[in-house]
């Protein structure tokens, strides 16, 4: 199901996990685009332009700790370069990452037209394959089907919401440091 162009209200018990998540307060949230299997959020549909009025071309922003950490290990295995060379090897591949760069543009633009980042999605799309964060983000909002590299992404991720929420770990962490 696609991403609703509304914002929906992002409760305080989220807003404060994806803090916690973040380590900073969280800008321009919109929503929770997608929640962990322990229920916590673990990505984020954000504004278009930032309160502050900066553009601000990634949609959809992963939070979760551990989310982010496997997402770098897959990109230092090299899995990006992989892909990359795929994108001038298959053309269907290129095509359907093409099709995934103009959906997103279509649900920012939606949102809000930022003439700054007018055609700028993210993830290095529809050329190049630079970032998994941004690619598995925009595949765990919208759902499998849209983005070939972040789906392909997702599926080499073991399960990170497994071993318990992620905020609840971060929070007693801070508590036995203070």
């Amino acid at each position: 199901m696609p991403p609703s162009n509304e914002p929906t209200a992002v409760d305080a018990a989220d807003l404060a996990a994806i803090e916690r998540q973040l380590g900073r307060v969280a800008r321009g949230v919109r929503r929770v685009a997608h929640r962990c299997s322990c229920g916590d959020p673990d990505v984020v549909e954000t504004q278009p332009r930032l309160p502050d009025g900066t553009p601000f071309p990634t949609l959809y922003y992963v939070t979760c700790p551990r989310l982010t950490g496997a997402i770098g290990t897959l990109e230092s295995s090299g899995l990006m370069k992989r892909m990359q060379e795929r994108l001038a090897q298959e053309p269907a591949t290129a095509q359907a990452y093409l099709l995934a760069h103009e959906s997103f543009l279509v649900t920012r633009t939606e949102i809000e037209d930022v003439p700054e980042i007018s055609g700028i999605s993210a993830g290095g799309m529809p050329e190049r394959v630079k970032c998994l964060h941004v690619l598995i983000g925009h595949s765990l909002a919208v759902g499998p089907g849209v983005n070939p590299f972040g789906d392909e992404a997702l599926a080499q991720l073991s399960d990170w919401g497994a071993a318990g929420s992620c905020t609840h770990h971060l929070s007693d962490q801070k508590d036995v440091t203070t």
